[in-house]
């Protein structure tokens, strides 16, 4: 997955930039040769969106550098859902540990590829959220500093732990205590199933920018029908059912220039309030018609 350092600086280019994008928060990571642990604190936007984008866009570089074409990553990601207050101290730190576990190294602070140095103090990494989990040991920065050191340095002959492996416990997919684990089962028991279809979306839009869906579909660039196919093409990838792929063959229009477009929109709105109202607005829509699905 890794052949040399401008492959993993790479990889930190797209971790800072999908968080950012994303609203994510990245609390530790560690690279490996031929794969990659996270610990992420997730914010509105699903998980799965935040992994797509890193994997896609790595799987792109990767194909150029190489000249090759094809996937890089075997299926799909591992994830779980971790109790923050009892297990987030461990997970951090066993991550970090990972090089020592795998023989690449016997001395922890030598490992450059992980975020281990950062909890230290001794490397700054801007998009890498530290305090989070430093807050844990110690409201005085310095003082969880050396708690971390003191905490790790405990562990550093931990072996393999088989519930930060998606085993060991009553579901594979929550680790955390028992009354943790059946509050999080019983919340997502009453998530809704079904999200807004292609055509929802749609309506939606035409009703937002008072546009035909034949204005939506014309070959023209006027602006207006272009902004409403960007938010269009944004509403489908953070609530439908539906992808890009169906949304370009609504619109006639191939998918890089549909995701360009959310792109575009997403940086504009930092500085476009009429944009970023339109988005909200759309947003309530069709989250309002997930909760009635």
């Amino acid at each position: 997955m890794f052949h040399d350092p401008e492959d993993r600086y790479r990889f930190y280019l797209f971790l800072q930039e999908g968080s950012e994008r994303f609203g994510h928060r990245i609390l530790a990571f560690c690279l490996m040769t031929n794969h990659v642990h996270l610990a992420v604190q997730v914010g509105e936007v699903p998980l799965s969106r935040f992994m797509q984008n890193i994997t896609f866009r790595y799987t792109r570089w990767q194909n150029w550098r190489m000249g090759k074409t094809g996937h890089l990553f075997q299926g799909r990601y591992k994830s779980f859902l971790v109790d923050g207050d009892a297990y987030l101290q461990e997970l951090v730190a066993y991550i970090h540990l990972n090089p020592v576990r795998a023989g690449m190294t016997t001395k922890l602070g030598n490992y450059t590829w992980s975020s281990h140095r950062a909890y230290l103090g001794k490397e700054i990494i801007p998009w890498l959220n530290t305090e989070t989990v430093l807050a844990t040991y110690s409201s005085d920065t310095s003082t969880a500093r050396k708690q971390y050191a003191t905490f790790i340095s405990d562990r550093v002959k931990e072996g393999h732990r088989e519930e930060f492996h998606g085993k060991g416990s009553s579901d594979s997919r929550v680790i955390g205590d028992d009354h943790f684990v059946e509050a999080i089962l019983e919340r997502a028991d009453r998530l809704p199933l079904r999200r807004p279809g292609l055509d929802m979306v749609v309506e939606v839009i035409k009703r937002l920018y008072s546009l035909q869906e034949e204005e939506l579909a014309s070959p023209g660039q006027k602006r207006w029908a272009a902004e409403a196919r960007g938010v269009a093409a944004w509403a489908v990838q953070e609530f439908s059912s539906a992808t890009l792929t169906d949304l370009a063959k609504r619109f006639g229009r191939d998918v890089s220039s549909m995701s360009a477009a959310v792109r575009r929109l997403e940086q504009r709105r930092k500085t476009d309030q009429g944009i970023d109202e339109r988005l909200k607005r759309v947003g309530r829509e069709l989250e309002g018609a997930i909760c009635q699905a």
